[in-house]
C-alpha cells in the first residue's frame, strides 16, 4: 500500500493490522459508551456494540466504486497480491482494538462496567471498507475468530459466489447488499469493476439457500435511484430466502457527498413505506425499526432467537 493512503487512513481513526488489513472504532461504538445508545444491530440481533470489533482483510480492493459509499474510495484492485496471515489479522486486531478504546478506561462518562467488557471482544463485523471475500484466507480468518470465541459477522457485495460456496466454517450471520433492483441500475449505482457483476450477485441470491448460517439481504436504499422497484427486489429476495431483511437508507456522509446528493437520502417514513410494501410481497414480518438508523428489520419467521455469547 502507498505511503500516502496509509496517511490517509490514519488520519480518519484507521489502525492498520498488516498491509491489507484494519481496524476502526465505528460511531455506535462511542455512543454506547458514552450515551448508552447501540447500534441497530444489537437492536436486531443481540450483538453487543462495545464488544464488536469492525474490522476489514480486504483494506483497499473491491470490486465495485459503490456511488453511495462513504469510506474513502482508493480502490484500483481486485485482488490481495501479498494477503495477511490470517493469525496475525485476529491477534493484531483485538490488540488494535484494545488500543483504540483505552481512552475510555479513564473517561468519566464512559461505562466502566462496558469498558471492562469491551477489553474481550466477542463480535467481529467483517467489512469496514473494500471487499472481504477477495481476502483468500477467508475461511481460516473465521475460523480463528470462532476459536477465540468470537461471532462472525460477514458483509459482502455478493460478487464472489464462488468463495462463499466454498467457506468453511461460514460465518455465524452472513449479510449480502443487493443495491439494485436490476443490471441497468446496478451497472450505474454500483460501479462494477468486474465484468458479469449482476450475474454473479445472482448466483449468490441462489447459493444462499443452501448455506447453513443465518443470512441477511441488505437493500441500501438510494432516493431517485433505486427504490421505486418493489416486485424486483421481492424476486431477488424470494431467491435467496433470507432469514431477514434490512431495507436501509443512504446517509449523506463521507465520501459519498462527492457523488451523489443530499436529495438522494430517503427519509425513515420512505423506508418504513418501502419495508410494509416489500413484507406484504414476501409474506414477512415487520419486526423492529430505528429510526436514528434508517432501517427496518424483516423477518421470515415471526420469531428468530438472537444472538447471545454471554
Amino acid at each position: 500500500m502507498e505511503e500516502s493512503l496509509k496517511l490517509v487512513l490514519k488520519k480518519q481513526g484507521y489502525a492498520l493490522t498488516g498491509e491489507n488489513s484494519a481496524v476502526k472504532l465505528c460511531h455506535w461504538f462511542r455512543e454506547s459508551m458514552l450515551r448508552d445508545r447501540p447500534c441497530y444491530k444489537e437492536t436486531f440481533y443481540g450483538i453487543r456494540t462495545h464488544r464488536c470489533i469492525q474490522m476489514t482483510p480486504a483494506l483497499n480492493q473491491c470490486t465495485q466504486n459503490c456511488l453511495f459509499c462513504w469510506r474513502y474510495q482508493g480502490f484500483n484492485e481486485t485482488y490481495i497480491e501479498n494477503p495477511d496471515d490470517p493469525k496475525q489479522i485476529v491477534e493484531e486486531s483485538i490488540k488494535a482494538q484494545k488500543k483504540l478504546i483505552s481512552g475510555y478506561g479513564g473517561n468519566p462518562q464512559a461505562d466502566k462496567k462496558k469498558y471492562i467488557e469491551a477489553l474481550e471482544p466477542k463480535h467481529v463485523a467483517i467489512s469496514l471498507t473494500g471487499e472481504p471475500t477477495l481476502y483468500p484466507y477467508l475461511s481460516d480468518l473465521i475460523a480463528e475468530y470462532h476459536k477465540r470465541g468470537i461471532t462472525t459477522f460477514l458483509v459482502t457485495n455478493g460478487t464472489m459466489p464462488e468463495v462463499l460456496e466454498n467457506l468453511d466454517p461460514l460465518p455465524t450471520q452472513l449479510y449480502v447488499t443487493v443495491a439494485a433492483p436490476n443490471e441497468e441500475i446496478y451497472k450505474k449505482l454500483l460501479v462494477p469493476m468486474i465484468s458479469k457483476g449482476w450475474e454473479r450477485l445472482n448466483k449468490t441470491l441462489e447459493l444462499l439457500p443452501s448455506l447453513n448460517t443465518r443470512k441477511v439481504i441488505r437493500h441500501t436504499l438510494v432516493k431517485n435511484w433505486n427504490m421505486d422497484y418493489i416486485d424486483e427486489y421481492a424476486k431477488l429476495d424470494s431467491k435467496a430466502e433470507p432469514h431477514f431483511i434490512e431495507p436501509k437508507g443512504y446517509v449523506y456522509v463521507g465520501y459519498s457527498r462527492e457523488r451523489i446528493t443530499i436529495d438522494s437520502m430517503p427519509s425513515h417514513q420512505d423506508i418504513r413505506d418501502f419495508s410494509n410494501k416489500l413484507a406484504e410481497k414476501l409474506s414477512y414480518y415487520f419486526s423492529d425499526e430505528r429510526e436514528d438508523s434508517r432501517v427496518v428489520l424483516l423477518q421470515k419467521e415471526k420469531y428468530i432467537p438472537k444472538i447471545n455469547v454471554e
